[in-house]
């Protein structure tokens, strides 16, 4: 559930009547963030607290003494002095033990994270006067290449509507407390916030909200059961991809392979005489390559999941849409596929069978121009006048569908920006779909994989936003997965 400001406010007031305390919830938020930090950043380094007067910075504190027990060196930046702090979060900056600084220019050391404890959900207009000026020194050093995370939202973001005041702080991580406010989640704040997580609030229950929902590892965690130990390829789905042609042979090598590492059981690429010899030589051993001389043999072929598009080309648009309509199995409609059924929208009407459909903005514009809604209303409208699932990638990726709340993938980074990533989704969701996966399901624990592994190559392995490849979101597949299941932010 996501909520406002003022919805928020009332869910913790109704914790406190029924026995929570104040101290108690921060001490609970100031831990999670503290574990979120050390998830991105394992090894200690040196931290800096931009604390304003409220409870905003007191979880910030609290966060920052449980980093300083882990060996980070921890700096503190007040917004006021000390004595004007609220009493609870002078009380944190007492036991942290550490004298405010008066700037925090030159900080060295192996990781230089910002903590933005600056401002809460109570703030109603542009940043004045000292906090405004720990804003953009703040962002100063994010640009000399620091990352900042905020506490609950960045400051200066309008809890409610995400309405970006000047200045506010660019987070490269938000770490929000109890539940998502709606103002994280507007389409003009996403470049704020950056990557979300959530630390939930024992006690605080929401009284009233929006449905909508953002992906977590503990909501999604009972979609990966342990596999049985007598379990075999045939439990896990015969998963076909339909992909490649001259010139973009890779985007099949990409998503078969992502169907083999996302726990396919038996993955079959099928490819037309003009790339089949070269299809055997591209993919890995793990992937069988079966010849066909038309796609449109593939409406009776013996498989659970087709995942149709990457990489295709247009020469085959009419086979293409009359595979989408009439195989009975479940299919991801993606790339070239997309823009196939693109020119006769309506056969979605007709599909034989369920549809999951995976544009970026520009196939989505050409299967439904956005004409000024928000991506949200985009997603919400189309999955509403079509029977299918819709994933709307993006920096904040949408899962809609008729009459179930839009869920919001919260993983990923910018170096996710190239070529492939897409392809690598087909292959992950497809492998979900066909291990016995709703669409929906798979959608979004598909999405949230993919941007799982995308961050821990870069924080765990040796790649940069630049560097990052979808070949190597395959290969942090492994660790994501154990990162869903060991509850990982």
């Amino acid at each position: 559930m996501i909520l406002t400001a003022s919805q928020m406010k009332t869910a913790e007031e109704a914790a406190l009547m029924d026995g929570s305390t104040t101290e108690g919830l921060m001490e609970i938020a100031g831990d999670g963030i503290s574990c979120c930090i050390r998830q991105f950043f394992p090894q200690a380094g040196t931290a800096v607290v931009f604390c304003g007067k409220g409870h905003n910075g007191g979880d910030a504190l609290v966060a920052a003494r449980h980093l300083r027990t882990e060996g980070w060196r921890i700096m503190v930046r007040l917004s006021c002095p000390v004595e004007e702090l609220a009493s609870l979060t002078r009380h944190h900056l007492h036991l942290l033990g550490v004298d405010p600084s008066d700037s925090a220019g030159g900080v060295k050391g192996n990781s230089l994270l910002l903590i933005d404890g600056l401002l809460g959900i109570g703030i109603t207009g542009p940043p004045r006067g000292n906090v405004a000026e720990l804003i953009r020194e703040l962002n100063g050093l994010r640009a000399a290449g620091a990352f900042t995370i905020a506490v609950d939202l960045p400051s200066g973001l309008e809890a409610t509507t995400g309405e970006i005041f000047d200045p506010c702080v660019q987070a490269d991580l938000t770490v929000t407390l109890g539940f998502p406010k709606t103002g994280l989640l507007a389409d003009a704040s996403t470049g704020h916030v950056g990557r979300l997580a959530v630390v939930t609030l024992p006690g605080v229950r929401a009284m009233e909200g929006d449905d909508a929902s953002v992906a977590t590892s503990p909501s999604l965690r009972h979609l990966l059961p342990i596999r049985d130990f007598d379990t075999h390829k045939g439990n896990y789905g015969r998963i076909g991809i339909v992909a490649g042609s001259p010139g973009y042979l890779g985007a099949a090598r990409l998503c078969s392979a992502a169907a083999v590492h996302a726990g396919g059981g038996l993955v079959t690429l099928y490819a037309l005489p003009e790339t089949f010899d070269k299809l055997c030589l591209l993919t890995i051993p793990e992937v069988m390559v079966k010849r066909v001389e038309s796609y449109s043999e593939l409406i009776d072929e013996r498989c659970d999941v087709l995942a149709i598009g990457p990489g295709l080309g247009r020469d085959h648009d009419q086979v293409i849409r009359h595979l989408v309509e009439k195989t009975p199995v479940p299919c991801i409609v993606d790339a070239d596929a997309l823009n196939a059924i693109s020119q006769e929208i309506t056969l979605l009407d007709r599909c034989a069978g369920p549809r999951l459909l995976t544009p970026h903005p520009g196939e989505m514009e050409r299967l439904d121009p956005q004409a000024g809604r928000s991506r949200r209303v985009l997603a919400e409208g189309f999955a509403s006048r079509y029977p299918v699932t819709l994933l709307l990638k993006g920096a904040r990726t949408i899962i809609a569908e008729r009459e179930i709340p839009a869920s919001y993938n919260t993983t990923g980074n910018p170096g996710m920006g190239s070529g492939g990533m897409g392809d690598v989704l087909s292959g992950v969701t497809a492998a979900l779909m066909g291990g016995g996966k709703t669409p929906r399901d798979a959608a979004i624990t598909g999405a949230w994989l993919c941007g799982r592994a995308a961050e821990i190559a870069l924080f765990k392995g040796s790649d940069s936003q630049e560097s990052l490849a979808a070949s190597s979101v395959i290969e942090h597949l492994g660790a994501a997965f154990q990162s869903l299941r060991n509850g990982e932010y």
